[in-house]
């Protein structure tokens, strides 16, 4: 098949794992066979279009305002033109022969015209990847009032996402669950986050973090992502301030988003000596990074209804680093993880069950490596980049036998 892979955040430009999920997926249908063209914006392009090839992967990059980094209406400003400035760059190029089908990721709820607009000309289907139920996870934050006219506004491109796909891959049972309940008669199923199964093996120049940052001989903590309000911060600094006892651990946390400012600020409210933040970095150096760490963090924000799988668990996986993290309640990533003995889960607000899980992460090598090494088993078992990509596949061509 010809297929269109449509995303709002894309490589080498990108420090986002979704980014770096998309690429690999981008390049398993490649080896299985099909032509893959990316569509996505570059807010970098001084031209209104870029032709290229990354990797492999042909890539179509139209010129779009900053999306991330910004204030929010101009990100929503920027983000609602999507679809009207990928179309109005790249409707020449395409006939009616260009796309077998469209596989498009959300966030951003935004690609909704776009995927319509290149469904008609082209008589094909489409498959939305939802991993992100925006804005109910605004409004459950507290964020944004339900039944705003802003909120409402939101809606509108959210449900016109939703009504172009001839299917919906949601993240897990619970996802679907959800979904179900306030999206009715949309067909959809569960799609896993993916990785690659192969772990990163820095090069021999590579200089570790850990001699750079003088921590050669801490236990290291690690939280690698976006830093923001979904993610509930000060739940993993309140863990960080509790192992303040313990010299030989250390957080070390990568990424960027909303909550930078609050963590800075409570590692100096708290004056935290266990404690480094710093900036994202390139994909490459942050599975170099990955190779290093002992112990991956994650928070969801008790607030959540929807019941994410944070992409940045799968970077742990590949690299059989142990889980310790937070959950909304009733999020099935807390079964998942604990009963496949991959990590350790609690629900957000139990900091008691948190803090001593990590004690016993910190003194226990063994644990760990038992930990880590369950955690690659469930990411070969349940999460691989090969089993997306054969139910996103056959979804396709099932549409196309019959139409």
């Amino acid at each position: 098949m010809k297929l269109a892979l449509i995303i709002d955040d894309y490589l080498p430009g990108s420090t986002r794992i979704a980014a770096k999920m998309f690429h690999e997926l981008a390049q398993e249908f490649v080896l299985r066979g099909h032509d893959v063209t990316v569509i996505t914006p570059d807010t970098t392009l001084q031209e209104n279009v870029s032709l290229d090839i990354f990797q492999g992967i042909k890539t179509w990059r139209f010129k779009s305002g900053a999306l991330k980094d910004v204030s929010k209406t101009q990100r929503a400003i920027n983000e609602t033109l999507l679809s009207f400035r990928a179309w109005k760059s790249f409707k020449n190029h395409i006939t009616k022969d260009t796309f077998d089908g469209v596989i498009y990721y959300s966030p951003s709820i935004f690609w909704g015209h776009l995927v319509k607009k290149i469904k008609a000309r082209c008589n094909c289907p489409a498959y939305l990847i939802l991993r992100d139920m925006f804005p109910q996870w605004v409004v459950d934050a507290g964020m944004l009032k339900a039944g705003s006219p802003i909120e409402r506004y939101f809606r509108l491109f959210e449900k016109l996402s939703y009504r172009q796909a001839s299917r919906i891959g949601l993240m897990s049972e619970k996802n679907l669950e959800v979904f179900r309940i306030t999206n009715k008669g949309y067909p959809c199923e569960v799609l896993r986050n993916w990785a690659s199964l192969t772990p990163t093996v820095p090069p021999q120049d590579y200089l570790p973090l850990r001699k750079r940052l003088g921590l050669e001989d801490k236990v290291i903590f690690f939280y690698g992502g976006n830093i923001g309000h979904a993610q509930d911060m000060a739940n993993l600094m309140r863990l960080a301030r509790s192992m303040m006892e313990y010299p030989q651990a250390h957080f070390l946390f990568i990424g960027q988003g909303d909550e930078v400012e609050l963590i800075n600020e409570l590692a100096t409210e708290w004056a935290l000596t266990n404690f480094t933040y710093l900036p994202s970095v390139n994909q490459d150096e942050f599975k170099f990074i990955l190779s290093e760490m002992d112990i991956g963090l994650f928070s969801l924000s008790a607030r959540h209804c929807s019941h994410n799988f944070p992409g940045k668990l799968l970077g742990y996986m590949v690299q059989s680093i142990p889980i310790l993290g937070s959950v909304n309640v009733g999020n099935d990533l807390l079964d998942i993880v604990n009963q496949n003995k991959a990590g350790f889960i609690h629900i957000n607000g139990e900091d008691d069950k948190l803090f001593h899980s990590a004690q016993l992460m910190l003194q226990d090598i063994d644990l760990r490596h038992k930990l880590g090494k369950g955690a690659n088993d469930l990411l070969k078992e349940q999460f691989s980049v090969e089993s997306a990509a054969q139910t996103i596949e056959m979804r396709l061509e099932a549409y196309n036998a019959v139409n």
